[in-house]
């Protein structure tokens, strides 16, 4: 990881970059320090290739995205030159420049524009954790897929990149940096995916350190006004990762992790799509900075050990479509239900494993997944929507992969638990695939249900067959009543604004945005409690003003809410403000849950959550 201080760079140093410099290398430059129009220049350095033709690509996808997302749509003005400084032909395509005379090609230039202060823009919809973004002086998410390219057939060969940057800000990454200058930094690679796999996030320094058994763990932090810091989060992050590696055991793929924690305004020209992507060393997040701290911290708790259990899959056990990822012309894997099924199962059940969470928690989390689950096409085999999820109508079903993709590997390891008597799980199988396949040994899309039932019971992979590559909806009561868990009515508190997580209390005038308690049905206890009436107008909240352009704040900011907190809200009633103190009082919500029922299966559904 590069530091500003020598010696705590030198603690981190990685291995993975000892290498020599090569008369192959690929060498860019890119310049932080002048951002014209919020643009910046780069520029690439090819060895001498012998070929009469050459390509230059910019990924249209990227590993983890799993959406054709085109970044060469940010790149501009692109030029290649000889070694007399002479331009020469450039043909242009999609996400691609050809290069007539490729033997004279001495290098190339073009300047970078950054995805998120156009996320609202039509056709621009890339998700902000795979984005990129350029704050002169202030921030720059490089999220290397969209500054640096790759020219055909060439992808394997050492990469050179030198980042000039202003003195102020400061690199986090978990590559090593060569150069002890403050003012510019120097990486190098072994192979494009090497480089593609390791974001960059300046910024002026606000990080923590620690190690987790073994593992160096970096967190850094940008707050574009200094709300939240790495050192106020760090203690639940810390908290939350050692839960993670004592869970997994002996799986330990990684011996540095950087966590690159982006916050975003949520302003008309800042990221707006919030949650994480995950690299073999290093996760970039999204998040609102207003969110409150504490509602921060559970969402870091929950998209930051998604994207750490990565490590498990796909980045150790993975398809050939994977290891050989085609930026440009991509082919999918049918097991994205292990990818992130399997990763976002771990997720959850690390909590109540590690007793960061209590069971009632864990089996809400199931019962909201299989709600949710539900409103997809059941009947969709999920090998089908895996393989083709580039497409509709599988990519709209893509985020059934964090619901029913997670209640899959549920399944899976309540098979296993049952089979063997509480000893062995999902987690066990993943450290066997771990042992057969590993980083570099891919396997065929086909082989793998075989694979995986040879390596734990015939009961899975007839369970993988019929539910997972077959049509047939899953019985979900039946997996979780052989744990002795069955289906019960709980109450929980509902939020303040939306009814069920459905129907909205509140409505916006698109004329004049303000916010007004809906007129057309009944205010719900939070409403009544405080004396708010139908038709009242929302003007602010705890001080903070509200209208149709931050709506999403108040929302969020809601979700953190407790009963009996204080509150102060003006309204407008009649045209006339006035200002309302109170306690928050929440309504109470009837929703279908799970609880432990069966004591016979106490032994057996301890295993599952605790073993």
């Amino acid at each position: 990881m590069k530091k500003l201080i020598c010696t705590l760079a030198l603690a981190l140093t990685m291995g993975s970059v000892s290498f020599a410099q090569s008369k192959n290398d690929i060498k860019v430059a890119i310049d932080l320090t002048k951002v014209n129009n919020d643009k910046v220049m780069v520029t690439v350095t090819p060895p001498d290739f012998k070929e009469k033709s050459l390509t230059y690509f910019i990924p249209k996808i990227v590993p983890g995205t799993y959406s054709e997302d085109n970044y060469g749509q940010f790149i501009e003005d692109f030029k290649a030159y000889d070694n007399k400084g002479k331009e020469l032909e450039v043909i242009k395509g999609d996400n691609s420049w050809t290069i007539s005379n490729a033997k004279k090609l001495a290098k190339i230039t073009y300047l970078v524009n950054d995805s998120f202060d156009t996320e609202q823009s039509a056709g621009h919809d890339i998700f902000s954790p795979a984005g990129t973004n350029i704050a002169a002086g202030e921030n720059f998410m490089l999220n290397t897929h969209g500054f640096v390219g790759y020219f055909n057939d060439k992808k394997e060969l050492p990469y050179d990149v030198t980042i000039a940057h202003p003195a102020g800000l400061w690199g986090a990454t978990s590559m090593t940096d060569l150069d002890s200058s403050n003012e510019k930094d120097e990486f190098r690679t072994k192979r494009y995916p090497e480089l593609v796999d390791h974001p960059v996030m300046y910024a002026k320094p606000d990080y923590t350190t620690f190690t987790v058994d073994g593992m160096d763990i970096l967190i850094s932090v940008y707050s574009p006004t200094g709300k939240v810091t790495a050192k106020e989060i760090s203690p639940k992050m810390e908290t939350m990762m050692r839960a993670q590696k004592k869970f997994l055991g002996p799986i330990n793929s990684t011996k540095k992790y950087s966590v690159l924690i982006y916050l975003s305004t949520a302003g008309a020209e800042d990221a707006q799509g919030y949650g994480a992507l995950e690299h073999t060393t290093s996760t970039t997040v999204v998040l609102p900075e207003m969110m409150p701290v504490d509602q921060l911290e559970e969402t870091l708790k929950d998209v930051v050990s998604h994207e750490f259990f990565h490590i498990v899959t796909p980045l150790s056990v993975h398809s050939k479509e994977i290891q050989y990822f085609d930026y440009n012309t991509p082919k999918m894997s049918e097991h994205l239900w292990m990818y992130e099924g399997i990763t976002e199962y771990f997720a959850n059940l690390f909590q109540v494993n590690q007793g960061l969470i209590d069971e009632d928690a864990f089996y809400k989390r199931i019962a909201d997944k299989i709600a949710q689950s539900k409103q997809f096409d059941e009947t969709m085999p999920f090998t089908v929507m895996s393989k083709n999820v580039l497409k509709k109508p599988y990519k709209d079903a893509y985020v059934n992969v964090y619901q029913k993709g997670a209640l899959i590997a549920m399944c899976i390891d309540i098979i296993m638990r049952e089979q063997s008597h509480g000893e062995k799980g999902i987690l066990s199988l993943m450290r066997s695939l771990g042992e057969e396949y590993g980083n570099n040994k891919p396997f065929d899309d086909k082989d793998l249900f075989a694979k995986v039932t040879e390596l734990s019971y015939p009961q899975v992979g007839e369970f993988l067959n019929t539910y997972v590559a077959g049509n047939t909806p899953i019985p979900y009561e039946d997996f979780l009543a052989r744990m002795g868990v069955t289906k019960t009515i709980i109450s929980q508190p509902g939020n303040a604004f939306i009814k069920d997580m459905q129907e909205p209390y509140i409505m916006v005038d698109p004329n004049t945005k303000v916010i007004m308690v809906r007129p057309d049905i009944e205010p719900n206890v939070f409403f009544t409690n405080l004396g708010i009436q139908k038709s009242d107008v929302i003007v602010a909240v705890n001080g903070t003003a509200y209208n149709l352009d931050n709506i999403n704040d108040l929302i969020i900011s809601s979700f953190s809410w407790k009963e009996g907190d204080d509150i102060t809200l003006t309204i407008k009633r009649e045209g006339k403000e006035q200002e309302i103190k109170g306690k928050v009082k929440l309504p109470i919500e009837e929703v279908e849950g799970y609880h432990a029922t069966d004591e016979t299966k106490a032994k057996l559904r301890e295993a599952w959550l605790k073993g």
